[in-house]
């Protein structure tokens, strides 16, 4: 027993400076995006970066407020405080913005193509609000509905927890004794986003691709190896992030509530942290303005500090 909690408290130990060494990079990127914002307001009339901002917005909530609560788990061993109210607020927190990105990522995904290939519709107000900020907004919406629903009002003793896991063993009531609800929030809410995002990215490029083609236009390699590139680091980062869990989540659902349960606790749900932590890097490839501006930021930081090695004569 003595080996089996040594073990453990190994894992935790290497995950909680894994989560550390990526968090810290990760906040400090975001922030530096945010002043690009702040300083190139202007770039915010592009739709694509309106929706990217609000994208990055949640994804520092999650960064700077959810993390440390799975990171301070990761450094004590066990949930502090052990209340059923502390547990009921994280897992509401964490499954509202894990949805909200997983919805904002598909919806911006969609909207892509729209941009790309009907960008004269948003000339339109009713069109604009409609197609664009109308989806935006439900994606914020409607996760913070139905977890109000489903974790804060759902009629639950609180006994459940397990405050020796991380996220209280992700022991929700409706995840456990009710089936359709648990079911319906693994295959829908979280399965039907990644399988769109997925889509929606490897369409996006195979159509750019034959309209240039039927365009009769000059292919530039360099850029289409980089939208590529771009699309399938989303599609792939999301994809891994939250198959396993969503084969193994669904299983129990469906199957043996049992099954696999470890290694969905200590493993695979661990796997969806990667999408807050990489996520602000994947995002500079759709931001090619701002590396020219943190490029020239440095450099100009560099210009007004000279080191002037100056030998003095006696």
């Amino acid at each position: 027993m003595d080996v089996i909690e040594d073990d453990k408290s190994t894992l935790y130990q290497v995950k909680f400076y894994i989560l550390i060494i990526l968090q810290i990079p990760a906040i400090l990127l975001t922030l530096f995006i945010f002043i690009f914002f702040i300083k190139n307001r202007l770039l915010l009339n592009n739709l694509q970066n309106q929706a990217l901002l609000i994208l990055l917005t949640v994804n520092f909530v999650y960064l700077s407020v959810d993390l440390p609560m799975g990171i301070r788990f990761y450094n004590v061993g066990y949930i502090s405080p052990p209340t059923s109210a502390y547990c009921t607020w994280w897992t509401f927190l964490e499954y509202t913005l894990n949805l909200i990105n997983e919805l904002l990522m598909a919806t911006i995904s969609v909207q892509r193509h729209l941009l790309i290939f009907k960008a004269y519709i948003f000339h339109i107000r009713w069109k604009l609000y409609l197609y664009y900020y109308a989806p935006l907004a439900w994606c914020l919406v409607y996760p913070i509905v139905f977890y109000l629903g489903s974790i804060i009002f759902y009629p639950c003793d609180g006994n459940q927890w397990d405050y020796t896991s991380n996220v209280c063993g992700y022991a929700n009531c409706y995840l456990i004794y009710s089936k359709v609800l648990g079911t319906f929030d693994w295959a829908m809410n979280n399965g039907f986003p990644i399988l769109i995002i997925l889509l929606a990215n490897l369409i996006l490029i195979v159509r750019v691709i034959r309209q240039k083609r039927r365009r009769q236009q000059t292919m530039s390699w360099k850029k289409q190896r980089l939208m590529t590139l771009q699309l399938f680091a989303i599609s792939s980062l999301y994809l891994f992030a939250w198959l396993p869990s969503l084969n193994i989540g669904l299983i129990q659902q469906l199957s043996s509530s049992r099954f696999a349960s470890q290694i969905q606790t200590n493993y695979t749900l661990d796997l969806i942290y990667l999408i807050c932590l990489l996520l602000p890097w994947i995002c500079l490839g759709l931001l090619p303005q701002f590396k020219k501006w943190i490029r020239k930021l440095f450099t100009c930081s560099t210009s007004r500090n000279p080191t002037h090695n100056i030998v003095q004569p006696i």
